[in-house]
């Protein structure tokens, strides 16, 4: 399939976008899961993971950096070309961009948990237990914000190992954390009033 059939391909809305993208693409999928537990990775380096051809993985790391999931990892040049996720919001393209941006990322978070849910089993044993929690807060605006401060200082912490992996103890493994604090609306779309 070339780049122009995968164009004309893509619904323009950005919620169908994460839909095609992440679920109807497992190669799409796997490769993200192999960024987030590599750091960066090279289509060669996919593809003897994966079992595509390195040309596959290529095309795919390429569509997954057209619409700023991943980008090029700094390199020293000639024909090795490693990949990283792209974690912060892409400036380009204002607030249609950055929307785009959060429905893909949240459309991989919940790929990425029903992944681990079907696969957990064969995770080491130490990692088998489900950490996810939630809980239905009663805050206000300024107190949903402070407690969003809060976890973001506690996710802080542990930052550094990201850029320096040097920093990371040795059985350490990515985590995805993911906190969502969003007022629970009505069916007229407004919080209600207790």
């Amino acid at each position: 399939m070339s780049d122009e059939d995968c164009r004309t391909e893509l619904p323009r809305a950005p919620h169908d976008r994460a839909r095609r993208l992440l679920p109807d693409h497992p190669v799409r999928a796997a490769l993200l899961d192999l960024l987030a537990e590599h750091s960066t990775l090279t289509s060669t380096e996919a593809a003897a993971r994966l079992g595509h051809s390195s040309g596959l993985c290529s095309f795919h790391l390429r569509q997954l950096a057209r619409y700023g999931l991943i980008e090029e990892a700094p390199h020293r040049g000639g024909r090795v070309r490693p990949w990283r996720l792209r974690w912060e919001t892409p400036e380009a393209g204002g607030e249609e961009r950055a929307a785009e941006f959060t429905a893909l990322n949240r459309s991989l978070e919940n790929e990425s948990y029903r992944n681990w849910l079907a696969h957990r089993d064969q995770a080491p044993p130490e990692w088998r237990q489900d950490e996810s929690f939630s809980a239905v807060l009663h805050l206000t605006p300024a107190e949903a914000a402070e407690l969003a401060t809060s976890v973001r200082r506690l996710f802080a912490g542990y930052q550094e190992r990201e850029d320096r992996p040097a920093a990371r103890p040795p059985d350490a493994v990515a985590v995805a954390a993911v906190t969502r604090l969003f007022p629970l609306l009505g069916e007229d779309g407004v919080p209600p009033q207790d």
